[in-house]
């Protein structure tokens, strides 16, 4: 650990353990002495634990391992692991801006926690660091931490994770960080991005959150779940229905949507990340695991709509811009479509850039240098919806709430 950093504990207020979930934990099997958690703990949400200098190879600037606080859906307070890049220039004044990455599926356990690959953990990382800005990436709870696993896909637990570590950062001197932030996410990240859009301006109403970029964020989960049945991806399924459990408990009652089968599968889980998961399902059709449809099942649809961007019903003042592959295989592209549509007539502006050809993961790389000239418009108080044009492939579908017409899909 870093010199000082054991000191963070006492410049974070008060310390109440008994009200911080896993308070006093050893490290998770096999994961590095850094991820126990310390027996005294700040109370509150968003306050910096620990944190550690990680080697980083390739990368741009100073990688960090952090532990910070956040919350879990019962309003206790949880320890969260993630990551600081911080760039290998000097601070501008008011510290770095920082970009706030919320990852995408990996699994559901401690093992992967983006925090133990902190070389690989951010997609074009680089890109971001070497405009001088800083990257913050949460793990979310769950993943490096207890409790259990991770709540996939309860969006605002995700969001809070995702805030809580740069209102965590501000207590990190080397960090230098500035209280300006966009965040970007991609795939499961995306729907955190979107409650992160909701939630941040009021959770953190000392941060200023100029921006966010979605990137193939889920939602319309009714229609999601149809296009998923019959999909080499419908393992997200049970992955979900696991997910909504662990952050709902006796609310969220599985043997409601599960079948038995898929019960004693729950095991697999913990043991393995998104391969393992995968791998250990291929052999069983989606009706071996699924009993019934969960919108048939009152409580859980009132539940999964609470986590659906698409159910979002006011807007917000910060700038919001959805990237897709229009050869997405995972989120249908109609999808974002309808999103699109309804923040539109909530009174959002919403932009929407749709590249040709590219698939789920792919459309990352191509949509880099757009996002970044994007984000940088953000932080340098620009118009929305932005004039930029994106560049990365020829043909990108450039949409917002006033292209003739409304959104369409390519």
């Amino acid at each position: 650990m870093v010199a000082g950093a054991a000191m963070v504990l006492a410049s974070c207020g008060s310390s109440s353990s008994a009200r911080v979930v896993g308070a006093g934990s050893p490290a998770p099997a096999g994961l590095p002495a850094f991820y126990a958690v310390p027996s005294s703990l700040p109370s509150a949400p968003g306050q910096l634990v620990k944190y550690e200098k990680v080697a980083a190879a390739g990368v741009h600037g100073t990688a960090y391992r952090v532990m910070y606080t956040s919350r879990d859906q019962q309003g206790r307070t949880v320890v969260v692991t993630g990551l600081v890049y911080v760039p290998d220039r000097p601070a501008p004044p008011g510290g770095y801006r920082i970009v706030d990455w919320a990852h995408g599926t990996n699994g559901m356990t401690n093992q992967c926690a983006p925090s133990l690959t902190p070389g690989s953990a951010v997609p074009s990382l680089n890109a971001l660091l070497d405009q001088g800005w800083e990257v913050t990436a949460s793990d979310y709870q769950g993943e490096g931490t207890p409790p259990g696993l991770l709540a996939y896909l309860v969006g605002d637990m995700a969001g809070w994770n995702t805030i809580d570590i740069v209102r965590a950062v501000q207590h990190m001197a080397p960090a230098h960080a500035s209280t300006t932030y966009v965040v970007w996410g991609h795939s499961e990240g995306g729907q955190t991005a979107m409650f992160a859009w909701q939630l941040g301006p009021r959770t953190a109403p000392g941060l200023h959150l100029a921006g966010v970029v979605a990137g193939a964020p889920p939602s319309q989960f009714a229609f999601i779940y149809q296009a998923l049945l019959h999909s080499p991806f419908d393992f997200y399924l049970f992955m979900a229905a696991a997910g909504f459990h662990q952050a709902y408990g006796a609310a969220a009652p599985l043997s409601a949507v599960l079948t038995p089968t898929a019960t004693s599968l729950l095991p697999v889980l913990r043991d393995g990340c998104y391969g393992e998961i995968q791998h250990a399902l291929a052999h069983y059709q989606l009706t071996d695991l699924i009993k019934q449809d969960p919108f048939t099942v009152p409580q859980w649809k009132s539940l999964i709509t609470a986590s659906d961007p698409g159910a979002f019903t006011t807007g917000s003042h910060v700038p919001l811009l959805i990237i897709q592959g229009a050869q997405d295989e995972q989120i249908p592209v109609i999808s974002t479509q309808l999103l699109a549509s309804h923040l539109c007539a909530i009174g959002q502006e919403v932009q929407r850039w749709i590249y040709p050809g590219q698939s789920h993961a792919g459309v990352i790389g191509p949509s880099t240098p757009d996002m970044v000239h994007w984000i940088a418009d953000r932080f340098a108080g620009g118009s929305f919806p932005d004039p930029v044009q994106p560049t990365g492939l020829p043909g990108v579908l450039d949409q917002d709430c006033q292209t003739p017409g409304g959104f369409t899909t390519p």
